[in-house]
Formats: C-alpha cells, structure tokens, sequence
C-alpha cells in the first residue's frame, strides 16, 4: 500500500528513559510492515521538515514511535501531549522481508537501533529468535520482546547491566540461519563482515539524515555493490553483502 500524507492525534507519548520518548498516534488507516519508517513533524510551523522515524510496534489502528532527542525537531516531539497532532508522511521504504525469514534468528541493535528491531520481532512467525541488545547505561523496552524471543541478551557500555562490552561480543554469528541488525553503523559493519566470513545471510537497517523521505533529494544516499542508492526509497533494509557500510558517512 502506498504512503500517505495525514496528520494524526497523539494518544501517548511517554518518557521511557533519558532522551527517549515512545509516541503512539492514530495509523491513517495503513499498517506498516516491519522496518519501515515515517517522516514525522510536529502539526505547526515549525520545522518545515520532517524527521524520520522508525516504527516500533503497530497494530490495525495505531502505530508507535521510539525515538531519541538528538535536535530541536526530536525536543519539539517530545514535549508534545495526547490531542495533540503530528504531521506524517508514511508509512516509507522497503523494511524486513519478514514471510522470507526462516530458521533461527538473530536481532542484534545497538542503542535507539533497538525501535524497528522490537516490531521486527513480534513479526516473525514460525522462527527461532534471540535478541541481542546493547546500550550505554541500562536497557529499555526489552518487556516489549519478551513474549516472542527466545532468548534476551543485554551489554551496556559500562557494565551497570548485563555484559559490558559490545554487543557484538554476546553471539557466535555461526550458530544463526539469519542475521538482522539496526545501530551504530561501526557495529553494523564488524558484524556484516563475520556474517560474510561464516556465509550466514545478514540484513542491516541504516540511518541517514533525510530531508524528504522519498528519495527525491538525494540527501540520504548511501554506496553499494550495485551504486549509489537512497536510504530513504531502496532502503532503509539492505543485504549487508550489497551495502558498503561506512561509519564516516
């Protein structure tokens, strides 16, 4: 189903950690698929652009944002209230090809890469699946995973919760039919190429800024095997076999 331009009514938006909100607003009457995003703003004159957003959970009436504060776009968001309105285009890009995914799975993210990765797992049926985790300090939301993963593995940067070190660390790649990943592109990248070396299919979410979220400004564009792609419209879901990651990009 093509995406559509609405403004939609809040109905919660909650702080769940420092800098982290988790929004749920009324769907438009689309349900995204797992992996997808929206470009959201705040129903006013400003900022004029939007700020992409993944989805972290939806259902047939609602979808529902986890996002960090990183700027004045995501501070506005975040002190918005319920009855409120946002402004979305969506739902965009190509996400996680889910009904493909067999076998036992690993979902590996790494701080806020954790938001599309939790939809991404309640969507995956008939499937083993382990969910690796990690963050600076503590973790949060991993109550939304429990019930459809079988095991939950955290590390933080600090050792304040679970293994201190990098995610990375917590999995032998080799033990996994798939891999799917979403964070830090510096993990994203280590981890492609331990998939590469023991042949074990890995598909990775990226980030970039984007202004328009349809692939018309060129400004999220990323380097692949096969050229130049936008982010935005051929992703944000690639083959990590097919993406280049480059954490300076």
């Amino acid at each position: 189903m093509p995406a559509k331009t609405f403004v939609s009514n809040i109905l919660e938006n909650t702080k769940v950690d420092e800098n982290i909100y988790r929004m749920v607003v009324e769907n438009g009457g689309i349900k995204p698929q797992p992996g997808q995003f929206y470009m959201v703003r705040s129903h006013g004159p400003f900022p004029f652009l939007g700020r992409p957003i993944s989805v972290n959970d939806a259902n047939d009436s609602t979808v529902t944002f986890l996002f960090e504060v990183r700027g004045e776009g995501t501070k506005i968001l975040s002190q918005l209230r319920p009855q409120d309105q946002v402004e979305l285009i969506g739902p965009l890009g190509n996400g996680f090809d889910t009904q493909n995914i067999h076998g036992k799975v690993a979902i590996v993210c790494g701080g806020i890469g954790v938001a599309p990765m939790i939809y991404t797992a309640k969507c995956l049926k008939g499937c083993t699946v382990d969910f690796f985790a990690g963050f600076r300090d503590h973790s949060y939301q991993m109550d939304a995973v429990a019930d459809c993963t079988n095991i939950i593995k955290v590390s933080t940067d600090n050792g304040n919760e679970g293994h201190k070190g990098f995610v990375t660390e917590l999995l032998n790649v080799a033990d996994y039919d798939v891999v799917l990943a979403c964070g830090p592109e510096i993990m994203m990248k280590k981890l492609a190429a331990v998939c590469q070396q023991k042949k074990v299919k890995c598909y990775v979410s990226l980030e970039r800024h984007m202004a328009c979220g349809i692939g018309a400004c060129l400004g999220c564009t990323c380097h692949t095997v096969k050229g130049a792609k936008c982010v935005c419209k051929d992703g944000p879901v690639f083959c990590a076999e097919e993406v280049m990651c480059d954490a300076e990009n």
